[in-house]
């Protein structure tokens, strides 16, 4: 059985079970679907941006103000009320930035590997969680339409796989969208689109159908091999210090003794008669 249709066949599961709680998906990237009633109502995944991370990559809201939410809210992780009252968002476009995270990091989960799936108790809601909830067989099968258009593409490309350089073929800056001159700023052979999508505060999907395309026009150029990873080192002699020489071993308590000095030890008569009784057996 395919991971994905050991994920399905588990979800589907859920739904008919009428399920509350939380479906640890253990994989690349893996993640965590949380249910209630049968219906998802989050997805949170290493491999895409959540709600809180939209908002603040995208520049709606800066991380100042969000901490000062925070604190107005009495510490509330998912500060909705204020979200909505200082002009950040609005409560419609809010509740279109959770749904859109719950897709994409089922996305994120479906197009990475899946190697088990365990069922768990309910815990506190992660912040984002959507009030009506989507079916699971649904989810994933967006989920799955979304890889088959990557597929589609002339470079079908993967959240974790590219890390692309800008190509030598350019266009006018006015001939590019804003996402296209975003991508062609920071790639640098060592982000993938899913690093790209968390730097630029978009989904993973839409930053990977992006890339796709980027690459089958010639905008973007997968290396034969990543970029490495500059490392910087201080300047000449600067924050290096020579290891001191070890110290010399403590002097010995006891005197040294002159083994050539010493007198050679005499056998004892006993010692004596004993060589001859072997020397001679049959002797007096």
């Amino acid at each position: 059985m395919s991971g994905y249709e050991l994920l399905a066949r588990d979800l589907a599961a859920c739904g008919r079970d009428g399920f509350t709680g939380e479906v640890r998906v253990s994989g690349s990237p893996g993640g965590t679907v949380h249910l209630r009633g049968g219906l998802v109502v989050a997805v949170e995944s290493p491999g895409a941006p959540g709600p809180k991370a939209l908002l603040l990559r995208s520049g709606r809201i800066g991380g100042e103000e969000w901490d000062a939410l925070v604190r107005e809210s009495g510490g509330a992780r998912w500060p909705v009320a204020g979200l909505v009252a200082h002009g950040y968002t609005g409560a419609a476009q809010l509740r279109v930035v959770c749904a859109m995270a719950l897709k994409d990091a089922a996305f994120a989960v479906v197009a990475g590997s899946v190697d088990d799936c365990e069922r768990g108790p309910a815990t506190e809601p992660p912040p984002g969680a959507v009030t009506v909830g989507e079916p699971p067989t649904r989810l994933l099968q967006d989920a799955a339409r979304k890889l088959h258009a990557l597929d589609a593409l002339p470079y079908p490309a993967r959240p974790e796989r590219e890390r692309p350089v800008p190509a030598s073929l350019s266009f006018p800056a006015s001939r590019l969208t804003a996402l296209r001159r975003e991508l062609l700023t920071h790639t640098d052979g060592r982000r993938t689109a899913r690093d790209l999508a968390f730097l630029t505060g978009r989904g993973v999907y839409t930053v990977t159908v992006e890339v796709a395309r980027m690459l089958g026009e010639g905008l973007l150029e997968c290396p034969d091999a990543p970029a490495p990873i500059p490392v910087r080192l201080p300047p000449d002699g600067a924050g290096v210090r020579p290891r001191p020489p070890a110290p010399p071993p403590p002097p010995s308590s006891e005197p040294a003794q002159d083994h050539a000095a010493l007198p050679r030890r005499r056998p004892g008569a006993s010692g004596v008669k004993e060589f001859f009784r072997l020397r001679h057996p049959t002797g007096n």
